[in-house]
């Protein structure tokens, strides 16, 4: 039996759940996990479906006979086929963890994605990249070249059908242009410092005020740097005995995970944008376990 993935939003109402499930069942489709969050402050309702073909109806004739719902509640319905695996596109700088990080996930399965390239505006990590098979993209950024890398960046997503940009400590800013044209399709990573401690050296401004907790949050970018919609957030508690290196490292550590979860969330499709905030539902059972998106 194919499994299949069913994302909703929709303005709040009665009889939405009724609907879908009474469809699905009238297709031979069977549910096999749901979740759903009403939104009272936004009047918006999201769900998350998946199911089963058991009497082999295929999605394109499952997209059609849906249609007549997705009308009559002024849906934004999404079917993902659950085999199929999301195309990532990882850019980096001159800081690896999170890169190696995802690499590694990836190889042993638990981060079950395409992952179509690595962009740099340096050269450190292309060794790595290659030895995994991965095609790594060169594209130095000056002030005078922006444009033209920026450019260059949007014909690399269209060529490797690109679904979602990973900046993976990538220490160049987007242009506002690049953001609205990716709107939802990029994350980042950054340490929780924000605003507090801006600039060079940020762990070691940290360490000179005795922070106690260090943190990271993931989140969507868009042209307001840094500040888009948190799909995941972490924080460690430290001590006045660990030192500026520590710190660093727990950072790097922090930093790694976040972003992780960040990303399995979203190629398993349980991230939804609400307006300046995001709704992420719990992951699916097994779905850590597995090599599908299910």
């Amino acid at each position: 039996m194919t499994s299949y993935i069913l994302t909703v939003s929709c303005r709040s109402r009665r009889g939405i759940v009724a609907a879908i499930a009474g469809c699905l069942a009238r297709l031979g489709c069977a549910i096999t996990d749901s979740v759903q969050y009403d939104d009272i402050e936004t009047e918006t309702f999201f769900m998350r479906i998946s199911f089963v073909s058991e009497e082999g109806v295929e999605l394109p004739a499952i997209i059609r006979e849906f249609g007549q719902v997705e009308n009559e509640f002024g849906m934004d319905a999404h079917f993902h086929d659950a085999s199929e695996r999301m195309k990532v596109l990882i850019m980096v700088s001159r800081f690896g963890h999170c890169l190696n990080d995802l690499l590694y996930r990836w190889k042993i399965g638990a981060l079950p994605v395409d992952i179509v390239g690595v962009v740099s505006n340096h050269l450190d990590f292309q060794k790595l990249v290659v030895n995994h098979d991965i095609p790594f993209h060169h594209i130095p950024v000056t002030g005078e070249t922006k444009d033209e890398a920026e450019a260059l960046l949007l014909e690399i997503v269209r060529r490797s059908g690109a679904e979602l940009v990973v900046l993976a400590r990538y220490m160049q800013v987007l242009s506002d242009a690049f953001c609205r044209k990716m709107a939802g399709r990029i994350i980042n990573i950054h340490h929780s410092f924000l605003p507090s401690f801006k600039g060079a050296h940020p762990y070691r401004q940290a360490h000179s005020r005795g922070v106690k907790l260090i943190g990271a949050t993931a989140h969507f970018v868009t042209a307001d740097l840094d500040e888009g919609p948190i799909i995941e957030q972490d924080t460690i508690r430290i001590t006045h005995a660990q030192t500026e290196a520590d710190y660093v490292s727990i950072g790097r550590d922090v930093e790694s995970q976040t972003l992780a979860r960040a990303l399995h969330a979203y190629i398993h499709r349980r991230v939804f944008l609400n307006g300046s905030r995001t709704i992420v539902f719990p992951p699916s059972p097994g779905s850590y376990a597995s090599n599908r998106v299910g």
